[in-house]
């Protein structure tokens, strides 16, 4: 089973370390893509700073990150799964993991990246800002760009098994299932219920995505079939529904 993340906004930027490896990084069919934003993204942030900003969707308080995105090439970097720190981040709480879950995520987890594509937990990485909706000088739109390029990665991640496809709105673009996999694509909506109402809570989606993601590396089961990972998720004590399809899956929840 694959498990696709998208990436955090926050990261937590390594104080020491090795400076970037493109050839080491998971799925070495994309390292000269990689290369090409990387030159692209540093070119940029090191030019004018307000302009860089501006490109990248950042407020004028948020300069000093187009400063590290400038000093990529010989910033320090750190396995992906310490960089990444946002709300599903800190909820999955991967650095916490050990043995046969730690080894789970390796091989099940690959976080899409407007920088680097796809990498895997182990992937040492430098904090960078590049939302998968920004459009790059000389490049174009991040997501068109990966949009065109990471389906091989992809496959090779997934290996003929399930999906379970967490990535947020602004990250689908970069891989669309084929007719052929949809029916092995699954995907998951997290929706707060109270006095008998639904809706969706941003924070509390992505924290609840994290929790589910623990639960299922920790009980290390691999369902082939959606309605396999429907029973798996209520077996762990998630309220799971099918919306509407076998592969889109509403989990309600009644506490934030």
């Amino acid at each position: 089973m694959l498990i696709l993340l998208p990436p955090s906004e926050g990261k937590t930027a390594p104080r020491r370390g090795a400076s970037l490896d493109l050839s080491r990084l998971a799925f070495p069919q994309l390292e000269e893509a990689r290369a090409e934003l990387l030159d692209a993204l540093v070119t940029l942030c090191s030019g004018e700073p307000e302009k860089a900003a501006d490109v990248l969707g950042l407020g004028p308080t948020q300069l000093p990150e187009v400063h590290r995105n400038a000093g990529l090439a010989t910033a320090p970097t750190a396995r992906a799964d310490r960089v990444y720190s946002g709300v599903l981040y800190e909820a999955l709480d991967l650095p916490g993991l050990t043995g046969p879950a730690k080894r789970r995520a390796t091989s099940r987890l690959a976080v899409t990246s407007g920088l680097f594509g796809l990498v895997r937990p182990g992937d040492r990485i430098p904090a960078y800002r590049l939302s998968g909706q920004v459009a790059l000088p000389g490049v174009g739109p991040v997501a068109r760009f990966w949009g065109a390029r990471l389906a091989p990665a992809v496959e090779e991640a997934a290996g003929g098994g399930l999906v379970l496809d967490l990535r947020s709105s602004a990250y689908t673009p970069f891989w669309r299932p084929t007719k052929a996999q949809a029916d092995r694509v699954v995907t998951v909506r997290v929706l707060h219920e109270s006095d008998g109402r639904r809706k969706v809570v941003s924070h509390f989606n992505k924290a609840t995505k994290g929790r589910i993601v623990r639960d299922l590396l920790l009980d290390g089961a691999a369902p082939r079939h959606p309605a396999q990972l429907l029973e798996l998720l209520r077996d762990l004590g998630w309220h799971a529904e099918t919306a509407g399809a076998p592969t889109s899956v509403d989990v309600v929840v009644h506490e934030l």
